[in-house]
């Protein structure tokens, strides 16, 4: 079975190859090449279900997709749907993760907790949709560390690690993110959907 995955971000396109082929053999997940929708939800679920109309609308497959970001405690959950662009429309992952420390440099190591969210939503081209969510707890670092993964992975340590999720190699984290969590919780799903 042939899904698409609603995203033009690459990097999102292969971290989900790597943690679904695992537990759905059969299922291609297929890179999105139509137009950008419009994401103006005000939640992780409401952006995610856009992106994955309008994948299935565009392709006429099942389509999946996801909205995540990084919840800060005493930002109030912040930047949370606005991480992608915290710094501005430019979307600039350095701009972004500089911004957080800055906004961030007064705070105590025991305020410095926050999560990932994921929301991962599949929707089909006959209107049926469903969505579920993942988080990642763990704390905000006061530098970067590491060069692996992207957005803000050099600056969040998960809880049970001493290394950022930057540092971590792709397996764990495509074992424990917070997008493994959210798509895992799809797998029955999709398993259904296989099997019809």
């Amino acid at each position: 079975m042939q899904v698409v995955l609603a995203t033009h971000n690459q990097h999102k396109v292969e971290e989900l190859r790597r943690i679904l082929a695992p537990r759905l053999p059969g299922l291609e997940v297929l890179a999105y090449d139509g137009p950008e929708p419009v994401e103006d939800g005000v939640t992780f679920a409401e952006n995610a279900l856009i992106k994955a109309r309008a994948a299935a609308a565009h392709s006429g497959l099942p389509a999946i997709a996801d909205d995540s970001g990084i919840c800060v405690d005493v930002l109030g959950g912040s930047p949370g749907i606005f991480s992608a662009r915290w710094a501005g429309p430019a979307r600039d992952s350095n701009q972004n993760l500089q911004l957080l420390l800055w906004q961030l440099g007064d705070v105590a190591p025991e305020h410095r907790g926050g999560h990932f969210t994921c929301v991962a939503a599949l929707a089909m081209p006959d209107g049926t949709e469903w969505h579920v969510t993942g988080e990642w707890p763990g704390q905000i670092l006061t530098e970067p560390s590491g060069a692996g993964g992207f957005g803000y992975d050099p600056i969040f340590l998960p809880d049970g690690y001493a290394i950022s999720a930057a540092e971590l190699t792709p397996s764990v984290k495509n074992e424990h993110s917070h997008r493994a969590r959210a798509f895992g919780k799809l797998i029955p799903v999709l398993e259904t959907l296989l099997e019809a």
